[in-house]
Formats: structure tokens, sequence, C-alpha cells
């Protein structure tokens, strides 16, 4: 795995930008190789931004949105119609404004459909077994102002979750406390792994992340490699590298 890409923004709107022009090119370019590439969606206010571009960029664009499949790094353990789901939000900002087979929208199982999070880790690591490439074209991750990625927060056994796709979390610091995360090494397996941060609340948490020296334990998104990582951040989220 190659060493992380740094690419820099002078602001949010730019950054949403080209991220959005990053991603349609690449999914083009998967499916005129003949692939249905599969995508891991995040959460968050910039991630919302992001789907509401695509959404408005898809009219003129290539991609044949129902061949792309999609998934998410992590998802709140709530109500299917919570307005916490990240599928929700996703659904709410592009998938409901694009041409998407619902056959391949892949969501964490809610706490009204199955009974605890650790069955919906299981429900959720079964479908990726079925349904899945065996790898990400993209994953697109958050980071925390506490270093956490996906729903892998600093100190929480989740860190240490091995031979399993996805794992329940409990007693999460951010609310809601009961999640659904994939683990490291359902992450690492990614033709490329997008960081997206924006604003200097996430600067800290950035320089430690891509520091020389520390610890997985204490910043979880140092333990995130695809064949490709990128951090894609604006210049408030890049201020302290």
């Amino acid at each position: 795995m190659n060493a992380p890409e740094v690419r820099r923004h002078d602001d949010a709107d730019v950054l949403v930008g080209d991220i959005a022009s990053a991603l349609l090119d690449r999914l083009e370019s998967a499916q005129a190789r003949g692939e249905v590439p599969q995508v891991g969606l995040t959460g968050g206010t910039i991630a919302e931004e992001l789907h509401r571009e695509l959404a408005r960029r898809a009219v003129d664009s290539a991609v044949d949105w129902s061949r792309v499949v999609f998934w998410w790094g992590d998802e709140r353990f709530v109500p299917a119609g919570s307005p916490d789901r990240n599928a929700r939000q996703a659904r709410e900002s592009l998938l409901d404004h694009v041409p998407v087979d619902p056959a391949n929208v892949h969501e964490v199982p809610a706490s009204d459909q199955v009974a605890t999070a650790e069955d919906a880790a299981a429900a959720y690591g079964e479908a990726l077994r079925q349904h899945g490439a065996g790898f990400f074209e993209v994953l697109m991750l958050g980071i925390g102002p506490d270093g956490h990625c996906a729903s892998l927060f600093p100190g929480h056994a989740a860190l240490e979750a091995r031979d399993a796709i996805a794992v329940a979390v409990h007693d999460s610091p951010k609310p809601p406390p009961d999640r659904v995360t994939l683990t490291f090494e359902a992450m690492e397996r990614c033709r490329a792994v997008w960081f997206i941060a924006s604003g200097d609340s996430k600067a800290e948490a950035v320089a430690r992340a891509l520091a020389a020296d520390g610890s997985v334990t204490e910043t979880p998104a140092r333990g995130v490699r695809g064949e490709e990582t990128v951090w894609w951040l604006d210049e408030a989220a890049a201020s302290a590298l």
C-alpha cells in the first residue's frame, strides 16, 4: 500500500466539487472496464453536501447509477426512519435522486428490523459476503475530532476485531451509543480509501492521523489504508499539518 496522499482545497465548496468530480470519473472508468463498482458511503455534514453535489451533477454524468452498488462504513443502530441513520441521510440527499437499482443499496439492518446490534452486524457481514465484490472501488470515511473513523473509536474493543467484516459497538462516546461498523480488516479491502474532512475542529485529528508516529488505539483513522489512500481536506482541516 502506498503512503497517503493529501489533497488540500481552499474551502469546503471547492473540496466538495473536486471530490464529486473525482468520484464520478472513477465510477465511469470502472464501468467502462465492464465492472460494477462498489462504493462505501459515510455520514456527516460534508458527506451530505457531497451527496447533493453528486445528485446535481448526475444528469450530465455518464455514470450508470443502476450499476453502482452502495454500502456504508458504519451505521447507527436506531429505527429505520430515524434521522440519525446515515442511510436515511444518503437516500434523501443522493439515492432518491438518481436511478439506482434498489437491490444494489445495502443498508445495515435497523433496530426495528433485528433485535440487537450484534444481529445487525452479522446480517451486514453476510450481505457483504454474498453481494460484495471482495473490495470497494472507493470507501469514503470521515474523521472525528477524537480521531475515530466509521464507528471505530479510540480505546474501544472493536479496534481489536479479527476475522469479522462488521461488529457491534456499544457505549459510543458520540450518540447514539449503539452502532454497527466495518472492521479494519474489511476496510482495508479497497482500491481507494478517501478520508474527507472539513473545518478546523478536525485539524488536530487529521494531523495525528497523518503523523509519522502515533497509535491506532489513540487515533483509529491511522489504521485504514487502501491500495490508494487520499485525504481530501479543506484548508481549515489541513491547518495543523
